[in-house]
Formats: structure tokens, C-alpha cells, sequence
């Protein structure tokens, strides 16, 4: 079929067209992207002024903050502003745009998480290997491939969607751009397509969360053995990732797992992973961990001090 698009402007339905419930979205959302920007530069800039950032767990966690931030970043900053609006448009190139970036990042955050399950996998499944399998050079690698992978991924689902012929009405039930919405617009057979998008982000993401969560169990067993002391460290720890890990995984397979169809709940699912998640998980990751409150009073303790001494 002969490539058609009609489209140069698309209309995003929003969560809701309720002016009220809007206005108080507003309030709500401004809100947590506040908190987001706040708890995750206040997490990347304690690790990265202690000296956390040479321990693999932090140094990743460094990473996953700032895919925090850009990942929501290409969502939240359009969706405030248009809650207040009688009417949200934006351009089929912004939309493509803001689609390739939302699963570029996204990508990055799933790839980050799988490589923090694998680091406490080796920390504490065989700690004797973890300081040649977690050296510095390696961790860099680790990064880069989570960032190439992330970006393959992405391309591919730019590439199952920019050549679709669309011909008919532009509006989209969501409030951000997504692939299976933009699917039920397109004026030919989306089934292969659809099928497509479902391997390459569905079962993607269920792989990877199956091997997480199996890194995880591997661990739980392997501690069975250990004081009770440091069997309360690594469950610590390894409960706050597997809460963000769920946080996320979740509504992702909810979403993606089954073929492209859409549902009026799926605007409702994907808030945890685009707004509720990277939200908590600067709280998941301090509250429950000390040598992290540590570095935070540390850092800030210092800061203020200075300031306080420069303003004398």
C-alpha cells in the first residue's frame, strides 16, 4: 500500500475532559515533577559528591536517576500545561519525536535495572569474583550497552511506525505519545505491526523482568546462609529494588504484553511507570538505606556549612 499521511496534528484526548478533575491533576502533577526533579538531582549529586560513586551499586544508581528524570521529562512537561488547556495538539513530528525519546529512556531505566539486579547477584552470590566482574572499565561498558541497547530498541519502534498511512481522524485517547494509540489511527492492517511493537516491547520487557526477578530469588536463597545481620543488610537492599523494579516492570507488561489493542485503564497504568515511579524511587532507595542517608548528611551538612561560612 502506497505510504499516505494526511495527519500533520494530532489531538491528545487527555486523562480526562473534566475541567475540574483537570485543574486538580494540575495541582497533583506539578507537584510530583517537582519531587521528581528535587529527590533525584539530591540523589545523583550526594553519590556523585561522596565517594559512594566508586561503589557499583551507587554508580548505577546514579544512572538510574537521571533516566529518571529524562524519562519523565518527555512526558510531564507537556502534560501539566495541557491540563489547563480546553484542547491539546502537537505536531506528527513532535509526536514521533516524543515517542522515540519516551522508550529511548525507557529503555535505558529497564536496562539500568537489569544490570543493578545483576550487580547485587554477584555481590552477593559470588562476592569473590565481584570485584574484577564490577571494575570500573566494565561498569562503563555496562552503561554504554544499556544506553546502545535503549536506542536499538527505540529505533525499531520509530521504524515499525513512521511508514504507517494515516488518512482518517487525529485524535488520540492518551495523554502522551504512545505506539498502540497511534496504531488504532493508521488507515491499513496493523495486525504484523502491532505483533511487531508487542516482541519488541512486550516480550522484551517480560524476559528481562523474568531474569531480574529470577536474580533476585538466586539471591534470597544464597542468604539463607548468612548471619542475621547481614542477611538483614542484603534483604534491605534487595527489597528496595525489587519494589522499584515491580513499581515499573508492572504496569509496562500490562501495557505492552498483549497485542495492540488499548484500553481506557491503560492511561491510568502507564502513570506508574511515567510519573509514580521515578517519583518513589529516590524515596525507596534513601529511606530504607543508611549508607545513603549517610552520604546525604554529609554532603548537605557540608554545603550549608560553606554557605553559612562564605555568608559570615
Amino acid at each position: 500500500m502506497k505510504y499516505i499521511n494526511n495527519i500533520t496534528e494530532l489531538i491528545l484526548l487527555g486523562l480526562s475532559q473534566n475541567m475540574k478533575i483537570k485543574q486538580v491533576c494540575f495541582l497533583l502533577f506539578l507537584f510530583c515533577y517537582i519531587a521528581i526533579w528535587m529527590g533525584n538531582l539530591l540523589i545523583m549529586i550526594s553519590i556523585t559528591c561522596s565517594q559512594l560513586n566508586d561503589q557499583p551499586m551507587y554508580f548505577f544508581l546514579n544512572y538510574l536517576a537521571l533516566s529518571d528524570l529524562c524519562y519523565t521529562s518527555t512526558v510531564t512537561p507537556k502534560l501539566v500545561p495541557d491540563l489547563l488547556a480546553e484542547r491539546s495538539t502537537i505536531s506528527y513530528t513532535a509526536f514521533m519525536a516524543q515517542l522515540f525519546a519516551m522508550h529511548f529512556f525507557g529503555g535505558i531505566e529497564v536496562c539500568v535495572l537489569t544490570v543493578m539486579a545483576y550487580d547485587r547477584y554477584v555481590a552477593i552470590c559470588r562476592p569473590l569474583h565481584y570485584a574484577v566482574v564490577m571494575s570500573r572499565p566494565r561498569r562503563y561498558a555496562m552503561v554504554s550497552a544499556c544506553y546502545a541497547g535503549a536506542f536499538l530498541h527505540s529505533f525499531v519502534q520509530g521504524l515499525l511506525t513512521i511508514n504507517l498511512p494515516f488518512c482518517g481522524p487525529n485524535e488520540i485517547d492518551h495523554y502522551f505519545c504512545d505506539v498502540y494509540p497511534l496504531l488504532t489511527l493508521a488507515c491499513t492492517d496493523t495486525y504484523r505491526v502491532g505483533i511487531l511493537v508487542m516482541a519488541n516491547a512486550g516480550m522484551m520487557g517480560l524476559v528481562i523482568f523474568v531474569v531480574v526477578m529470577l536474580s533476585y530469588i538466586l539471591i534470597l536463597y544464597t542468604i539463607k546462609a548468612y548471619p542475621t545481620e547481614s542477611r538483614y543488610k542484603a534483604l534491605s537492599t534487595c527489597s528496595s529494588h525489587i519494589t522499584v523494579v515491580v513499581l515499573f516492570f508492572v504496569p509496562v507488561l500490562f501495557i505492552y504484553i498483549r497485542p495492540a489493542t488499548t484500553f481506557p485503564e491503560d492511561k491510568v497504568f502507564a502513570l506508574f511507570y511515567t510519573i509514580i515511579a521515578p517519583m518513589f524511587n529516590p524515596l525507596i532507595y534513601t529511606l530504607r538505606n543508611a549508607e545513603m542517608k549517610n552520604a546525604l548528611r554529609e554532603v548537605w551538612c557540608q554545603k550549608l556549612f560553606l554557605i553559612a561560612r562564605q555568608s559570615i
